[in-house]
């Protein structure tokens, strides 16, 4: 059981209101927010332990969320979902401190045991 809160942070009002729902259903305590600014202005009010972070939105760029968001606390771990990856950006992310980083469309399963992984290093820290 995922015990992590997960922020979805994407600027696709409809794939992250899904995604959330899906992982509602699955019992887990889940917020989506639909730009880098919203995300880092709830980030402090909800303290998850789990992001699902967007690369591209028109505000801000993912990697500079990314950044923001391990300021504020190393331990969240981040999972990037992009449609727009390149390997480049995903070694980028992972520099940066990103945990993950996963192609769109994802299968909703692979995801699952992504954000298990996730949880499961966040409750060994």
């Amino acid at each position: 059981m995922i015990k992590s809160k997960v922020l979805i942070i994407d600027d696709e009002i409809e794939f992250a209101s899904t995604l959330c729902q899906r992982l509602k259903l699955r019992r887990i305590d889940a917020v989506d927010v639909h730009s880098g600014t919203e995300g880092l202005a709830i980030l402090t009010k909800i303290n998850p332990g789990i992001v699902l972070l967007d690369l591209k939105m028109p505000d801000m760029s993912g990697l500079d969320v990314l950044k923001k968001i391990k300021e504020y606390d190393p331990g969240i771990e981040v999972i990037i979902l992009t449609g727009h990856g390149s390997s480049g950006s995903g070694m980028e992310a992972r520099e940066a401190g990103a945990f993950d980083y996963v192609m769109k469309p994802l299968d909703i399963s692979e995801l699952m045991d992504i954000i298990e992984l996730a949880d499961n290093k966040r409750s060994k820290e």
